[in-house]
């Protein structure tokens, strides 16, 4: 026979032959020399059915073997010459010579594979998610908040202010609009992650607690410096509290629609042509005017009723709050569980380490560059670290998460019987300020 064996005749050689059947017999029944069968059979012996793939064409000579050798040899000159240069820039590069010798340039993709080839290339970091939760619909009010800082602006004599806005999906109800001071003659700061624990402390003491809160995947919310993010203390927090955190598409701001029109809204409302004479006064006006946009400013999607008219239910979550009460409330039960679905990849640097959450874990040797796939174990509250051959490397114990950790400086002012501001303020006591007033007067006369 002039054609080749297919792949489905030479499995069945080796199954013939696996039920006992002689060469001969097979050859006469599939219609082949016995020589072939013979052949087939022992490489089924052999290799078993993998080994029955037979790759048919030329051999490879890898990657750019067809174009003149002087051309590959000067493209590898260049690459060591030039570690940082990429298949494009060689590509670049080369378009100037070809001008000049007249050669075929190879694809920016073929000029990759030689690279991959000649181990050129620098190995990439191993791409993973976070667990996503399910994305409430949100057709009970506080069943999910919207929360997001709006870019700064600046005041008169208060300074550049970036105001986190924080909305109920449901209800439309404007929960909170809080200013974040961020500089006085140029931005100085971001908001951080005392900022927004701030926020939604102040939030959810007048609120409740709601089921979700839905950000962006802003770097205070989301490690985007990772292929492989770990959840942030913010995210981890608000586990710890029983609330989720979920993140909006990326590039998707329709997904905060509402967010990003309440940030017009406020800065038309209480920031264009105003002055205020400090901080607190600014604060005080958001506060006041948040009462007129929940009960009297009539809203389109809610047939031109305000928010807490047509949601009268939504004035409250039933999840009560109370920042002395985030001690008992922070269970970490919750966060060893939604760790638990997690799984991350770190390469072990020159000293035998890897950093996971912004903490340093020694593994030891002789695992210095190695790739390692890490998981949670929840019952004994330690990461559990393999190599790509699926090795157990280590067992470390999980480092930062504590509810004090978690909870920041208001573990600290909870403990405080009575404590004094230094004048002048500074932004960290104007945050101090407004966590005080959301606790009951009988904390102050101990």
């Amino acid at each position: 026979m002039n054609r080749p064996t297919s792949l489905e005749e030479r499995i069945q050689i080796g199954i013939m032959a696996e039920m006992g059947m002689s060469d001969k017999a097979i050859a006469q029944r599939i219609g082949w020399s016995v020589h072939t069968v013979r052949k087939w059979r022992r490489k089924y012996e052999r290799e078993g059915r993998q080994g029955m793939a037979s790759p048919m064409g030329r051999r490879k000579q890898g990657a750019l073997s067809t174009f003149p050798a002087p051309l590959r040899a000067r493209r590898k000159s260049w690459r060591d010459a030039h570690p940082g240069w990429g298949p494009k820039t060689l590509y670049a590069e080369l378009q100037a010579v070809s001008l000049a010798e007249r050669h075929v340039l190879p694809s920016v993709a073929s000029i990759g594979r030689f690279l991959h080839e000649q181990h050129l290339t620098r190995a990439y970091e191993k791409h993973n998610t976070l667990p996503v939760p399910r994305r409430d619909p949100a057709a009970r009010p506080h069943a999910a908040w919207e929360m997001d800082a709006r870019g700064y602006s600046r005041v008169p004599d208060v300074g550049l202010v970036s105001l986190i806005q924080l909305n109920d999906r449901c209800s439309h109800a404007r929960l909170l609009s809080y200013p974040v001071w961020v500089g006085n003659q140029r931005c100085m700061r971001h908001p951080t992650t005392e900022d927004y624990q701030t926020a939604l402390r102040l939030a959810f003491s007048e609120w409740g607690l709601p089921q979700q809160v839905q950000v962006d995947h802003e770097s205070m919310f989301f490690d985007n410096t990772s292929k492989s993010p770990f959840p942030t203390r913010l995210h981890l927090w608000l586990l710890a509290l029983g609330v989720e955190l979920v993140f909006g598409r990326p590039r998707r701001p329709t997904d905060q629609g509402m967010t990003e029109r309440s940030h017009q809204l406020w800065a038309a409302q209480c920031l264009t042509g105003q002055h205020y004479p400090n901080w607190h006064a600014l604060y005080q006006a958001l506060q006041q005017r948040r009462d007129f946009l929940n009960y009297q400013l009539p809203c389109a999607s809610l047939s031109q009723q305000p928010p807490l008219v047509a949601w009268s239910q939504a004035t409250h979550s039933g999840r009560a709050y109370r920042p002395e009460w985030e001690g008992d409330l922070i269970i970490l039960d919750r966060v060893w569980a939604f760790l638990a679905q997690g799984w991350w990849f770190r390469k072990v640097s020159v000293a035998y380490t890897f950093q996971l959450g912004g903490s340093v874990y020694y593994v030891g040797t002789p695992w210095q560059h190695t790739q390692l796939e890490i998981t949670f174990d929840p019952t004994e509250s330690q990461l559990v670290c393999s190599n790509e051959a699926g090795r157990l490397v280590a067992r470390c114990p999980i480092q930062g998460i504590t509810a004090q950790s978690l909870m920041g400086d208001l573990a600290a002012y909870l403990h405080w019987p009575s404590f004094q501001l230094a004048l002048p303020f500074e932004w960290a006591d104007c945050q101090a300020v407004r966590l005080f007033e959301t606790i009951p007067v009988r904390l102050n006369e101990l």
